[in-house]
């Protein structure tokens, strides 16, 4: 969910398929740096996978240019990678948020091809994602402040 000037990423924590839960600690929001974080849904190893080479890609973009990626580049990067892998795709839905200029919020989400999803208000993937529509309608407010997300998530959470 995007707010006035900030963004706000969540996921659960939960490794398993269906009945079976293999562990409870498994991270699915990555960091890129201070102001960009990608959300990974789908198979462990696909999204572990893909972190690495999109850290990999980021810090060489940072030593060539000498600066941190902007969320609208590292969305362009996501989706080639995606999409060049589109014969045998990485089984991963990513959700990728961060401030770009004048702390402006960024939100997208992509296919496992690397179609490009964008929203001005909240994006939701994986396997809960139809439920998690009506959700995220309920508790979208525009311009929220980065206090009432603190407050909102944990009064629903």
């Amino acid at each position: 969910m995007v707010g006035k000037n900030c963004f706000a990423i969540a996921s659960d924590r939960r490794l398993g398929i269906q009945l079976q839960t293999i562990a409870t600690d498994f991270e699915r929001i990555y960091k890129i740096h201070d102001k960009l974080y990608i959300g990974l849904s789908g198979l462990a190893s696909d999204a572990q996978t893909l972190y690495q080479r999109l850290l990999f890609r980021h810090k060489l973009y940072e030593l060539r240019e000498e600066r941190n990626m902007k969320p609208e580049t590292f969305a362009s990067l996501v989706s080639a990678i995606l999409y060049e892998k589109r014969f045998g795709p990485y089984f991963c839905q990513p959700v990728i948020a961060g401030l770009g200029d004048d702390d402006k919020p960024f939100i997208c989400t992509m296919d496992s091809i690397g179609a490009k999803e964008l929203a001005k208000d909240f994006v939701v993937a994986g396997t809960a994602s139809e439920s998690l529509y009506g959700a995220c309608e309920a508790m979208f407010k525009p311009d929220m402040e980065r206090r009432n997300y603190l407050r909102q998530s944990l009064r629903h959470s």
